[in-house]
């Protein structure tokens, strides 16, 4: 048990510096932290040496985990249900007699659904089957348009395990160079090097690579999802369109 001027000696220095306590296993852990932002080896001399190109692959999949987060977040927010297919773009469908003048309404919208519906509303008298094919070209379109600005986001998922991959091929290279500069007597703080830089640069090509392709896959079906529900709506409203095309205009 603690003697009372021990612990009166411990409070004192808490009271005079209260983060002494905690400051050497914070700096340890900075320092065990800073493997995840360089690359170093250890040389037969007892050298620390800095592996400049090991450092770069790290920092390049940093770079590209930051620029994976900005297109995850972009793509939130440019492909959300609301501006692709807004909830007033459906107003008054219900087929019937209404259901050209509410296609003409919906058409007016600068949105996904408005397109399918403007689609839907111009082949309106040339018959059912070309309303249907004008229709889901419209859909095929702007799914082809949102999908095109998400494949840099698929892009990125898909070199990023390869940038990784080089790195865990550098790194083992150099861990081998170690063990043949020391006659296949290398001491583990040699290998520690190389073994580090390829285990971090795999770390990092899987942390940009998991998110990003689960982001795209998500926001692909978002947009696939959405768009199906409004081709299904527009020709609902539609169904009463002419079987055959109409000489009016």
């Amino acid at each position: 048990m603690m003697t009372a001027p021990a612990s009166t000696e411990l409070l004192s220095q808490f009271a005079a510096d209260p983060f002494a306590s905690f400051a050497p296993p914070l700096l340890a852990s900075l320092d065990a932290a800073r493997i995840f932002f360089y690359s170093a080896s250890t040389m037969p001399d007892g050298s620390v040496r800095t592996e400049w190109i090991g450092s770069v692959i790290i920092w390049i999949l940093i770079a590209m985990s930051l620029a994976s987060v900005g297109m995850i977040i972009s793509g939130a927010l440019t492909h959300r249900a609301a501006s692709i297919a807004p909830p007033r773009a459906f107003t008054g469908f219900g087929g019937g007699s209404e259901g050209r003048s509410a296609l003409e309404a919906a058409a007016a919208l600068p949105c996904d659904a408005g397109r399918i519906a403007r689609a839907a509303s111009e082949a309106w008298t040339h018959g059912r089957r070309e309303l249907v094919d004008a229709a889901e070209r419209a859909a095929i379109e702007c799914a082809a348009r949102r999908f095109r600005t998400l494949e840099p986001l698929h892009v990125l998922a898909q070199i990023s395990p390869m940038i990784g991959l080089f790195g865990t091929v550098y790194g083992m290279i150099v861990a081998f160079q170690a063990v043949a500069a020391s006659g296949g007597q290398a001491d583990p703080a040699l290998l520690a090097g190389g073994i580090g830089t390829a285990l971090v640069t795999t770390f990092w090509g899987l942390i940009v690579a998991v998110p990003a392709l689960l982001a795209y896959a998500l926001l692909r079906n978002r947009v696939d999802a959405v768009l199906a529900d409004a081709l299904d709506r527009v020709l609902s409203a539609a169904k009463d369109a002419p079987e055959s095309g109409s000489a009016v205009r």
